[in-house]
């Protein structure tokens, strides 16, 4: 299950345990263009989000031996859009777990809205 929102110039994520997003098979199956930089953590993750100029990130849910998750990290996301802390972030989701996926879909759809109320 994916859904998409396209993005604008600068840092692009993608957030994975497992896949290389410069694979050309990742690239084909999971829809990676291969300029994404790769984060297998949320950590890592949270590190290019406050210290770059991110404008995209890809999902993945299950992050291994990680104990945080995808879902996590987009509820952070929602959490700093809510508060207008932070910048709008366009997002793709590629899990393939669905309830994961849908759950972080879903974080950071309520995230578009307060991004929307923000900027008026």
């Amino acid at each position: 299950m994916n859904w998409y929102k396209e993005s604008q110039t600068g840092v692009r994520l993608w957030l994975d345990d497992e896949r290389d997003p410069s694979d050309p098979y990742i690239q084909q199956m999971f829809g990676a263009r291969g300029d994404e930089i790769w984060a297998n953590t949320v950590d890592e993750a949270l590190n290019y989000i406050l210290n770059e100029n991110v404008v995209y990130i890809s999902f993945d849910h299950d992050l291994g031996d990680d104990p945080k998750n995808g879902y996590d990290l987009a509820k952070w996301i929602e959490e700093k859009a809510f508060h207008g802390e932070i910048g709008r972030i366009e997002w793709r989701v590629h899990s393939q777990n669905p309830s994961g996926g849908s759950n972080i879909a879903k974080s950071m759809e309520a995230a578009e809205r307060f991004w929307d109320r923000n900027e008026q």
